[in-house]
């Protein structure tokens, strides 16, 4: 029998084979993740949590994406993009199973230290698989991983009050435990169905691992990355403490659920449209401007002006999320895409920690709650600014 031909384009049944797994992992990026907030106010009652303590486990895991990022590349190098993938899986099935044991704050800081981990050595693993498994719609694999993402992040909020924690009897650690499971067929469907490095063009283990930061391009794709997680991860930090502060409660609900419901459509919409857009420098410019012109809405706006903007903040987010995530694959060589992604991750979630602390601080320093969206509008420069350098060919090499 003659070995598979790694240039021949992969048959139908391979080709939907591929894209749902990538669309599996994308799920496993963020089930687990997300599936800590509905039970918070549970597990921090029964080990006693203070409010301190609570906003340090909500800020772990984009601490984790940003500092683990490279020892993913790391593993990339040594093991493979697909190895590392499941390995990252199992990881964080375990710290959420873990989780639902821990008797103390220590120990549940230590288990979601180690669900991030998996995650972020996850993260760079799959733009180098997407260019290996869809060579040629690379844009489109993107899009279908990120749709994925989106996904994991919905299940587990909508369904952990509605019907897993009524289930059994309200209980966090079996909740957590509960969680990790998906993640644990995830990963088992993917070590047994994925393709083998070997049938694939440019699919084998790359031999470097540390990124080049003398590179410019890493930098202008962390930075623009970065916009967009800071924007995202810092306006749904600070419009329940914002509208709370100015007696506007009610609005706070449907505010958030706007914000992040909005991203769905987006990544639906990129599954269709992202090949005609992932090589252009209009979306990037227009997205940012219409980001920060959500931001002055929901500062300033009436009720219905701030879930509007929210809506149209999570949409233009998340379209320029699936936009950023195809560049590594589509500007780097094969043997640098984990690299440039490593690179990328590490530089945008440092974005996303450090604009919520600029945000409290302009609001303490000036003692107007408004203030605090002032560095998160104006992180929308970066976007608008670095879109214009980035060039990406027509061809791949």
């Amino acid at each position: 029998m003659r070995a598979p031909d790694p240039h021949r384009p992969p048959s139908a049944g391979q080709l939907w084979l591929r894209v749902a797994l990538l669309w599996l992992a994308g799920n496993g990026l963020r089930i687990t993740i997300l599936a800590v907030p509905p039970i918070i106010p549970l597990l921090a009652a029964d080990l006693h949590m203070s409010a301190t303590e609570v906003g340090i486990l909500g800020g772990l895991p984009a601490v984790l994406f940003a500092a683990a990022a490279i020892p993913g590349s790391l593993l990339i190098a040594r093991f493979g993009a697909l190895s590392t993938l499941v390995i990252g899986l199992l990881a964080t099935a375990l710290g959420s199973v873990l989780r639902g044991a821990v008797p103390d704050v220590l120990l549940l800081f230590a288990t979601t230290i180690l669900t991030a981990f998996g995650v972020a050595v996850m993260q760079p693993a799959l733009p180098p698989l997407v260019r290996a498994w869809l060579p040629h719609r690379i844009g489109f694999g993107t899009a279908v991983y990120t749709n994925g993402l989106l996904v994991g992040e919905i299940i587990p909020v909508i369904l952990t009050g509605l019907l897993v924690l009524p289930l059994i009897g309200n209980s966090w650690r079996l909740d957590s435990m509960i969680w990790a499971a998906p993640v644990v067929v995830i990963a088992v469907l993917i070590a047994l169905l994925a393709p083998r490095p070997g049938a694939l063009a440019n699919a084998g283990t790359p031999r470097l691992w540390w990124p080049n930061w003398r590179d410019s391009l890493i930098w202008r794709l962390g930075l623009m990355l970065g916009s967009v997680n800071a924007l995202y991860f810092a306006t749904n930090a600070f419009v329940p403490y914002y509208f709370h502060a100015t007696g506007q409660d009610g609005v706070i609900g449907p505010a958030l659920t706007a914000l992040n419901a909005g991203q769905l459509p987006a990544s639906l919409v990129l599954l269709v449209a992202v090949g005609n857009l992932e090589r252009r420098t209009w979306p990037y410019v227009s997205a940012g401007l219409v980001c920060m012109a959500c931001i002055v809405g929901i500062a300033f706006g009436n009720a219905a002006i701030v879930i509007a903007s929210s809506a149209i903040l999570g949409f233009a987010a998340a379209a320029i999320l699936v936009l950023m995530l195809a560049l590594p694959p589509l500007l780097s060589k094969p043997d640098d895409v984990h690299r440039t992604a490593a690179a990328m991750f590490t530089i945008s979630y440092t974005c996303a920690v450090v604009t919520p602390i600029l945000s409290g601080l302009a609001w303490d320093i000036t003692g107007l709650p408004a203030m605090a969206f002032l560095p998160i509008g104006l992180i929308g420069l970066l976007l608008i600014g670095f879109a214009p350098t980035i060039h990406v060919p027509d061809e791949m090499e």
